[in-house]
Formats: structure tokens, sequence, C-alpha cells
């Protein structure tokens, strides 16, 4: 594992930054909390902030920086983007409202759409005039997702999609939306999906804002009542929606579990924080032997994170493929920040009951703490990391699935299932 950059990375490290210090103001050390998943305040300036944030990095060359300069990128090597983001996340920049659209949809549309959709879809994407939600989880089709029910009917040159989705983030703000329906009831599960661009200001669609316990809502509830979609808006084959997305479902892992969230995270709070608090028995926590030994084990945690984000980085690097890293990244980190901010919360006695300015580093133990749940079922529970960790890194065998080869019609569903 190489932990040095090469000349043209260098390079490249130092042309990031330099633009960046011209542009946004360096990170505070303090008060960082988990972005998307906390109350946003003012959530139209946010969302205004982004868009034109992600305009500037477009105008600058900085926006998108894998994808071809065809369709707004610059053509360079997943390492460089690794790169851009470690420098970008040292400076106080809106939160990504982009991610899905960008590390998601673009991705899948530039694999899988035809010419028309990538000169459409993808340019404005890139600058952040158009933000995008991920229409997959339903209320019975979660970690499961090839057991979704939506149902997407042929009309002419339409589909009717009647149905439900949950979990989809920024669905309220969003002006396009990724989704996979059930087009075939009469085939396996996995053979009768098929995957659709939707606009989220179509005629029959409902969202319901979800409140989080962090105070904040940016999941949703999203109800489909014959909705029409044009078949131009279609990706991939009818009944192929499986492949297609499991395209998305690949780029979701790097997207989150690559970019080395929670790395370090807090870790410089976390260290000034314990040397300033005062134990029961009036001294400092850091002199507690109990309280280094926590505070050992989660450093200890958090640089394996980051060293195995290194593995990650130098396997780009070197022009590979990421290998596993990804789904572990994603697995660990969860637990880990949950663990985080509930240390953080009993360093703080009873200050960690508070929530919002009056708290500690404005209630970033926990903001951490109440957020990091979402963290370990968005982008693929832990338990799906597990399988997947187990079944194709460990080559342990694969958990029966009864209902693989069974038309969908078929597979019980209900009370009638469960007993």
């Amino acid at each position: 594992m190489d932990f040095e950059d090469s000349p043209e990375e260098a390079a490249f490290r130092a042309e990031a930054r330099s633009w960046l210090e011209k542009n946004a103001k360096p990170r505070e050390k303090s008060g960082r909390g988990l972005g998307l998943f906390e109350e946003p305040g003012d959530e139209a300036k946010m969302v205004q902030e982004a868009k034109a944030w992600q305009a500037r990095k477009a105008d600058g060359g900085w926006a998108c920086l894998t994808w071809p300069t065809a369709y707004g990128g610059r053509g360079v090597s997943p390492v460089q983007s690794v790169i851009w983001g470690q420098e970008e996340g040292k400076f106080e920049v809106p939160p990504n409202i982009f991610a899905i659209g960008i590390g998601m949809a673009g991705p899948t549309i530039m694999s899988h759409g035809t010419e028309e959709q990538k000169q459409k879809y993808l340019k404005p994407m890139a600058r952040g005039d158009e933000i995008w939600c991920q229409l997959f989880s339903e209320p019975g089709a979660g970690s499961d997702l090839a057991a979704l029910r939506t149902k997407a009917q042929r009309d002419g040159n339409d589909w009717i999609i009647n149905g439900q989705k949950v979990w989809t983030s920024g669905a309220h703000y969003s002006r396009y939306g990724i989704l996979v329906t059930r087009s075939d009831f009469t085939v396996p599960k996995h053979k009768g999906l098929t995957y659709f661009i939707v606009d989220m200001k179509s005629p029959g669609i409902e969202i319901r804002p979800i409140k989080q316990m962090t105070g904040g809502a940016n999941f949703n509830e999203v109800f489909f009542t014959d909705v029409r979609i044009p078949d131009a808006n279609r990706l991939g084959e009818v009944g192929q929606g499986w492949q297609v997305a499991i395209t998305t479902l690949m780029n979701e892992r790097m997207t989150i579990g690559g970019g080395g969230m929670g790395a370090g995270f807090g870790l410089a709070d976390l260290l000034s924080y314990v040397s300033s608090c005062t134990a029961y028995d009036g001294r400092s926590a850091i002199e507690d032997s109990h309280v280094r030994q926590r505070l050992a084990d989660l450093i200890c945690r958090l640089r394996g994170l980051e060293l195995t984000g290194n593995r990650l980085v130098t396997a780009l690097s070197q022009g590979k493929m990421p290998g596993p890293e990804g789904s572990i990244i994603k697995l660990a980190m969860g637990i880990l920040l949950q663990e985080l901010g509930a240390f953080g919360m009993d360093i703080s006695c009873a200050n960690g009951s508070l929530y919002g300015e009056d708290a500690p580093l404005k209630a970033l133990w926990q903001s951490i703490y109440l957020g990091s749940p979402a963290i370990r079922i968005a982008g693929g529970a832990d338990e799906v990391q597990r399988n997947i960790i187990g079944e194709r890194v460990l080559g342990l065998p694969t958990e029966i699935r009864v209902d693989k080869a069974v038309p969908y019609s078929e597979v019980p569903t209900g009370p009638r299932a469960a007993a």
C-alpha cells in the first residue's frame, strides 16, 4: 500500500488546494455533524448555496472529475477524484446534495442510457442545475430490493406507475429521480423489473417528509398514483431493470464507502474535548484510565478505517478495480460513528442530554449519535454488507433463497408468508 502521492498526484493535489483556497474558507475543527441527517435550518437557502457551489466547481473544471468532457467532466483518473474529495473536505462547503445524481444516476445513465438521454441529463446534473433522488426502497422491499411491488404498466408510448417508495433522501427538493418498478409479475422477481428516469413534478406524485430523530426531515415517502412516464425515459431494456439497478448500487457503495466518510471523523474534536472535560472526581477526563482505554480503542479503529480507505485509493492509483473495501468501510463506519457519538455524550455527562446551540460543540456528539443509524441502513444495511463480505470475500456459502426461481406472483406475502 502506497501512502505517498505520485508526482502527478501531488501536482493535482496542489492545484486542487490552490483553487479551494481562493474559493472557500478552511473548515473549522469543531461543530461538524452528519450534514443531511441534521435539521438544516433554512433548507431553501442550503439548496441554493449548494447549487451555486456546484456551478462554481463546474466553471472551474472541478465538477464530475472522472466524467468525459463531453458530459461536463474532466476525464481524470478515479484516484484524482478521491484526492479532490480529500482536499474539498478540508473547507467549509455546502452539503453534497448531488451525491445521488453525480455518484449514482450519472454513471448509470452513462452505462445504460441512450445518447439522447446522456445529452439531456448529464450536463445539467454536473452543474448542479438539477438535483436527483433514488426511488428504490419500499415498505416491503428494503434490503431485498428485488421484492419491490411498485407496478409499471405499458400504455402506448407511456408507462403508468402505481406504488410507494420510502426513505427517499431529498425527494422534496429533487427535480428527477431514478426509479425501479415491476413490469412483469409472471417471472422470478429479479427478471420482471424495469428502470426509469422520472420527473418528480409529474402529476400523481405525492411526497411526504419523514421526521427524523435528529430534527431533520431529509427522508421521504413517495406515492405514485397513475403517474405517466414516457417510454423515452426508460433506462435499459424492459425487464432488465435489475441489471441497471446493479450498476447504480455498485456506484452507491463506492460513493458512500469509497469516500472514506468517517475515516478520522471527529478525531481532533474528540481529543480536544476529552482533554478539556472534567471527570466525576474533579480530574481531567483524559486522566481516567477507563476513558483513555476507550479513547485508544476508537482511535485505533478510526485509523483502521483510514488505512482501509488508503487500500482503495492505492488500487485506483494503480488502475485496478476496488475490491471489498467499500463494503468493509461502509459496515465499520456506521458502527464506529455510533460508538463515537455515544462516547462523546458519555464524557459530556449531563450536557450529553442537550441538543442544539447550547450543547457542547453545538451538539456534535448528539448529532453523530442520532444520525448514525441512518448511515447503518442507507446504501445497504449492516446485514447486507456482512453478506457481501462473507460470500464474496470469505467465500462462505450463499444464503438459501427459496423464491429465486419462483414467479413473483406466486411468492407468498403478508401474514401467510410470515407463518
